[in-house]
């Protein structure tokens, strides 16, 4: 789509030497290597020559003598009364490409069963929008200057007191940091911790190695993984690994869903007692959560020894981009040049929109709406495996918006997933998400937060037949 331009007409970055001859002939080649190499698009705009020669400090007549004879070569075209624009079919056209990491459209027309996002379509944009016209209408003219690279001081107060109220969390806005989303929170954690002298991270297995591995090497850190049972984290193999950093999820586990238990959160806050070492808690999706009591913080039981990672992702949109951390005394100094380095603070009118949704009560509301729609889907779920593949086991739906379905132990994921494909449904596995630890047998992770309740009935009954046993591992 041409860009369209209010009043007078774009501008034009056009260089003329005035100490050379032939004034109109370099405003000509400029003009057609600019429409060649794609810097003036088709149908884009001109200035008029009444403002281009203003501009430029050239005379009226030349510059219509220069659009006159390149729409004579084909390179413009213009209308009595119309501006002058640049033709259709010349030049380079720039084709738009996806980035390495960006993800198409769903390809899955049934449904799609991919985790990790919340419903977008639940986003809640009147209320946000809201909050975003009080800050505007309300805030001081300094809350438009460069602000605390920690974070607004008004939302890391608000945060710590709603932390503490439904997360048991240990905070002060004086030791929350605010960030752009969980990846920043964990990288930055991660560079304070390497230098504060600790140079291995453990991490959960099956989780997520690849992203956690990335951002442990560009801190600088090695990586190890450590496996997970049915009561989270192993804190004995963790013992072995001599790591002095684990990152852990223990309110709901990536992805198996288990909750890390009792005993096991105790033996975790000792080990790090022991050696010196940091939890760094990824508390991504605790506040949804259906069959038991909300599970408090680790952070709360060890202030002392506890990053806590939170953000908005799940519970508004990712696109916000808004995070947190909550930290100990001695990293707030290498998080504080961290978050100076790396963008001097994350934008300051969004961390008072969402200070102001959060204070006003609408955050709640939302969350409340948001929870019963995902607990509805979950029973959807249940209710569609029980009926299509009732000899099927179903875990971790405790909390969050994903769970794991146990399939026949000769299944093929692999295959499975690819048929699922072929016919309108996306799948997706378990054993790509582990790293070292052998998968302890076939498994799906299903996720429901962005599949409304008629899919996951449809996407269910169109690979019943697969789920029961389909599709079986070949020998090898």
């Amino acid at each position: 789509m041409p860009v369209e331009w209010a009043g007078s007409g774009p501008e034009l970055l056009i260089e003329i030497d005035r100490d050379s001859t032939g004034l109109r002939a370099q405003l000509e080649d400029q003009l057609r290597d600019a429409i060649r190499r794609g810097r003036l698009a088709a149908d884009e705009r001109l200035p008029s020559s009444r403002e281009l020669a203003r501009a430029l400090g050239l005379s009226r007549g030349l510059v219509q003598d220069c659009y006159a004879q390149l729409r004579a070569e084909g390179y413009l075209n213009s209308r009595a009364g119309s501006a002058t624009r640049v033709a259709s079919g010349v030049g380079t056209q720039r084709e738009s490409s996806p980035s390495p990491g960006s993800r198409l459209a769903p390809r899955h027309p049934v449904a799609d069963f991919r985790h990790g996002v919340p419903d977008l379509r639940l986003a809640p944009r009147e209320d946000w929008a809201w909050a975003v016209r009080e800050v505007c209408r309300t805030a001081p003219n300094s809350a438009f200057d460069y602000g605390d690279p920690l974070g607004e001081r008004r939302l890391r107060d608000v945060l710590a007191a709603y932390l503490r109220r439904v997360r048991a969390v240990d905070a002060t806005g004086d030791r929350v940091v605010v960030c752009t989303g969980m990846a920043q929170a964990l990288g930055l954690s991660l560079r304070a911790l390497a230098a504060d002298g600790i140079g291995t991270l453990a991490f959960e297995d099956p989780g997520a190695p690849g992203s956690t591995i990335e951002q442990a090497a560009a801190a600088g850190m090695a990586t190890v993984a450590v496996p997970v049972d049915e009561d989270g984290l192993d804190v004995d193999a963790l013992e072995r690994t001599g790591a002095r950093a684990v990152l852990v999820t223990p309110a709901h586990q990536w992805p198996t869903g288990v909750v890390l238990a009792g005993h096991r959160r105790l033996a975790l806050i000792a080990w790090a007692r022991r050696h010196d070492a940091v939890i760094l808690e990824d508390d991504y999706d605790a506040e949804f959560r259906y069959d038991r009591d909300p599970v408090g913080t680790l952070q709360g039981l060890a202030p002392d020894r506890v990053v806590s990672l939170g953000t908005v992702s799940k519970s508004l949109a990712p696109a916000l981009r808004l995070g947190w951390l909550v930290a100990p005394g001695r990293l707030l100094g290498a998080l504080t040049h961290g978050k100076q380095v790396a963008d001097r603070g994350s934008p300051g009118l969004d961390q008072l929109a969402l200070a102001t949704l959060i204070e006003s009560g609408r955050y709640d509301r939302h969350l409340r709406r948001v929870r019963a729609e995902y607990a509805a889907r979950r029973e959807t779920l249940l209710t569609a495996v029980a009926a299509h593949a009732p000899e099927l086991r179903v875990t971790g739906l405790a909390a969050g918006f994903h769970a794991v379905l146990h399939l026949p132990a000769d299944t093929s994921e692999d295959e499975l997933i690819a048929e699922a494909g072929r016919r309108g449904v996306g799948l997706y596995g378990m054993a790509g998400l582990h790293h070292t630890v052998r998968p302890a047998g076939p498994r799906l992770v299903l996720g429901f937060g962005d599949t409304a309740r008629h899919a996951i009935q449809a996407g269910i009954a169109a690979v019943a037949d697969l789920l029961a046993g389909g599709v079986v591992q070949e020998a090898d």
